[in-house]
């Protein structure tokens, strides 16, 4: 059974870094997307970073040279990491992942992914 797990999320200052993890189990797919969303209290689910089949990476405006997204085929691992943080990034971030070779921007669309993990809270304080 595939398994998506995150982990690395916590408390910083703003202007700090974290790293989050999210490791696969049960992977079997040659091609897929691995992204990234966050859900902060009170709004909706919001795309934040997606790695492609390609290797193509995309970001979301508000993050766009802050953080940075990358995989590990190997350990079938993904990571986002994250510079210069602010207090509006405070959220429950989650990895997600959608096999296939897909075209277009689906890699913006939470219920293109089929599977999540669980999600991990990052907390910034001003």
């Amino acid at each position: 059974q595939l398994r998506l797990v995150e982990s690395g999320g916590g408390l910083v200052q703003a202007g700090g870094s974290l790293r989050l993890s999210c490791a696969a189990s049960g992977w079997t797919f040659s091609s897929y997307t691995r992204g990234w969303f966050r859900q902060a209290p009170g709004k909706e689910r919001e795309f934040v970073s997606a790695i492609l089949w390609s290797g193509s990476t995309y970001y979301a405006d508000s993050v766009k040279g802050r953080f940075t997204i990358s995989r590990d085929n190997a350990k079938n691992t993904e990571y986002l990491e994250m510079n210069s943080l602010k207090p509006e990034d405070t959220a429950v971030y989650y990895c997600a992942a959608v096999r296939g070779t897909r075209t277009g921007s689906y890699y913006l669309l939470d219920y293109e992914y089929d599977y999540w993990g669980q999600g991990t809270q990052v907390t910034v304080s001003s």
